[in-house]
């Protein structure tokens, strides 16, 4: 496993990049950066590397003193609004130097493998059905007020308990997710955006880390064109300007 370099940004919603032959790729817009490095963490410090990434910035209106005076003492001018350490092989914490501002096209490039962390969209409280994905009741005749519980329970006299981790309603999403080995498709260079194969995790403006993929995978992102299978009906003959006899 390879720690490689991230950044901050946001989600801007989904899309479509249609391909030469015709062919639609869903796709996910996200706005990424600009980020300042704020912070090195060495292993010879810190026990690993990495590095804290500044994104956004805080009005000043409610920025705090700690705040302040943490973001004086590495040489910023402006408080960033969000924190965020990045993992790094050891030793690639030294190319960036804290007060260095990083953008999408000097951290990504097209054909890229990443991988997107996000919260989830909330859901609020859901019964199993809908959060579990179980089988509602039957709404025929002799059923009342049984539709969509979730059953029994309980495991009688022993153990007497319920089992930790027993499937129920409860509170749905709103969850720290990470969308794996997905490729770049695209990166606007003079606009700071990245078009990202397949779904990223949370809703509109919701706050999103990319980073490169852990994993050495690869991935192709132009479908393989696919060959129109002759048919052998000799009824359907004729709609190729041929008749049959």
């Amino acid at each position: 496993m390879a720690f490689k370099m991230g950044l901050l940004g946001r989600k801007l919603g989904m899309t479509q990049v249609f391909h030469e032959d015709g062919t639609a790729l869903g796709c996910t817009v996200l706005s990424l950066g600009p980020c300042v490095v704020t912070g090195q963490r060495t292993p010879s410090k810190h026990g690993y590397a990495a590095v804290q990434l500044g994104f956004e910035e805080t009005p000043a209106r409610l920025v705090r003193r700690s705040e302040s005076g943490y973001s004086k003492k590495v040489g910023l001018e402006k408080t960033p609004r969000v924190l965020q350490e990045v993992r790094l092989e050891p030793g690639d914490e030294a190319k960036y130097e804290v007060g260095k501002v990083l953008k999408a096209a000097e951290v990504f490039k097209s054909g890229d493998v990443v991988d997107a962390v996000g919260v989830s969209k909330g859901k609020g409280f859901q019964g199993v059905v809908k959060r579990h994905k179980m089988k509602a009741f039957v709404a025929t005749h002799g059923t009342h007020e049984f539709f969509r519980h979730g059953g029994s329970i309980g495991c009688r006299l022993t153990p007497g308990r319920v089992h930790q981790g027993k499937r129920m309603g409860g509170h749905m999403g709103d969850r720290n997710y990470t969308a794996s080995d997905l490729v770049i498709v695209k990166v606007l260079e003079d606009k700071d955006v990245v078009i990202v194969k397949g779904a990223v995790p949370g809703g509109r403006n919701g706050l999103v880390l990319l980073k490169g993929s852990t994993k050495n995978v690869r991935k192709y992102i132009v479908p393989r064109p696919m060959k129109e299978a002759e048919s052998k009906n000799p009824m359907k003959a004729s709609k190729k300007g041929t008749t049959s006899k």
